[in-house]
């Protein structure tokens, strides 16, 4: 295990740009290149995708968690809720276990805005973080009250997607 961090940081990636989870993921894999241990937990998807494989490839350091039931359209389905729900209590039992410094909750602000989950729920992973633990939160929407005690936010803004032009999601960029 590397040496502890000074101090962990709340790290937001927000907006209706692409880029929020692969920003996650290049965090991720610096940290793995320092010697952490990352805990990568994902809050809808629930399909296979290129991270998935590389994580495999880094070695222990970085372990991804799988624990959406994919896409929600319209009112959620229970089974989606209680998905968001072990994925929160997963990922504060992340935080709490001391084995690792990174951990990184992705999409878990979109889960808020599909209503999985409630905002205070997201908030409440705050105080339970360690000092010396970065916990990395991704999704749209994140809100004012969570961006204000957060130390890092970034926003990613949609300025032109080759979707709007008919291309569909391409392996090994959106996927």
């Amino acid at each position: 295990m590397a040496a502890k961090t000074p101090h962990g940081l709340v790290i937001i990636n927000t907006g209706d740009g692409k880029g929020k989870t692969t920003a996650a993921l290049g965090m991720a894999m610096r940290a793995v290149g320092h010697g952490m241990r990352v805990a990568f937990v994902q809050f809808v998807k629930a399909w296979s995708v290129g991270e998935h494989d590389a994580a495999a490839r880094l070695g222990p350091n970085l372990e991804i968690f799988r624990m959406g039931k994919g896409f929600v359209v319209g009112e959620p389905a229970p089974e989606h809720r209680q998905a968001a729900r072990d994925a929160l209590e997963f990922v504060r039992q992340c935080l709490r276990s001391g084995r690792y410094e990174m951990v990184a909750a992705d999409e878990i602000l979109t889960a808020v805005g599909l209503k999985l989950l409630a905002p205070q729920d997201v908030e409440a992973l705050l105080p339970d973080r360690p000092p010396d633990v970065h916990l990395v939160l991704t999704g749209r929407g994140a809100w004012d009250s969570l961006i204000e005690k957060a130390d890092l936010v970034t926003e990613m803004r949609l300025i032109k997607h080759p979707y709007d032009k008919g291309v569909l999601a391409q392996e090994g960029v959106e996927f």
